[in-house]
Order: structure tokens, then sequence, then C-alpha cells
């Protein structure tokens, strides 16, 4: 029972990731801006969402705000991993079965249920630095437009 509960459980997950969307009441990715050419990017999954794909969509999102405000390049100045969990309990069930003989009753007692499972909503901030040409500094300069093609690829999204 736990096996079928536990391949139940693991397609449901591989099903449900977060759409690339704006944020709603649970996930999706939020952007403000912090200066002429800085911005705040974030991306909120859920208990669905791997740690990488929370990553990337984050990162699509900043590629996308500096194309969005005239920018072909942009640096990651600083990330944070705003992560959260929780810890849900399955509820518990018991089946009975009696069977009764004369005056004599025979039972048996089967439970399911009450296994935890330790659920993670993986979130990750970008603060970035954008730039209208590629700047002559050290570090990783991400270009825009081909990170934006490269994880919609990945992804699927249009």
């Amino acid at each position: 029972m736990k096996t079928y509960v536990a391949i139940a459980l693991a397609a449901l997950l591989a099903s449900c990731a977060s759409t690339y969307s704006q944020k709603g009441m649970f996930n999706g990715y939020s952007d403000v801006r912090l200066g002429e050419n800085i911005f705040q990017v974030s991306f909120q999954g859920d208990g669905y969402d791997s740690r990488e794909r929370v990553t990337d969509l984050s990162l699509l999102r900043s590629a996308e705000v500096a194309v969005q405000h005239g920018f072909a390049y942009f640096v990651i100045a600083s990330m944070a991993d705003n992560s959260s969990s929780a810890t849900y309990v399955m509820p518990k069930t018991t089946q009975l079965s009696t069977t009764t003989v004369g005056s004599t009753a025979y039972g048996t007692a089967t439970t399911y249920g009450g296994q935890s499972f330790f659920i993670t909503y993986p979130n990750t901030t970008n603060t970035i630095v954008c730039f209208k040409e590629r700047p002559n500094i050290q570090g990783l300069v991400y270009e825009a437009s081909f990170v934006m093609a490269s994880l919609k690829v990945k992804y699927d999204i249009k």
C-alpha cells in the first residue's frame, strides 16, 4: 500500500509544477525596479517544483525584465534563497471488517495513512544590474535574449 501511495504522490508532484506566470496567491514571478538599471526579480515555486526549475525561472524572468526595459545584458549582483518548508501528515483511516457466526463476532482492522511528507516551497530572488552594452567587468555577464531563448525551449514556454 505504501508503494502505491508513493507512486501516486510522485506522479502528482511531477504533473503539478508551477506555471510560468505573474505571481498569484501561491506561486509565480514578481519584480520591482530599484533604480535606473537595477531590478529585484523573484520566482516562488510550490511544493511540486525543483530547486533547479525555480532558479531557472527566476533567471528567465530576469532576462525578460532586462529586455522589457531596453537592456541587452545583465549581471546578478545577489541571489537569495528564500525557500520555506512544511511537513504534511496524511490522515489515518481504519477499515473494519466483521463476521458474525452465531453469537461470536470475528473482525479485522486495517489502518491506512499516517505517513509524513516533507514539502519544500523553493523561492529564488535575484537582484540584477542591467546594461545596454556588454560591460567590461569580471564575472558572469548574461546576454538577456540568449537566456530567454534557451530557458523557454528548456521549459516549453511560449
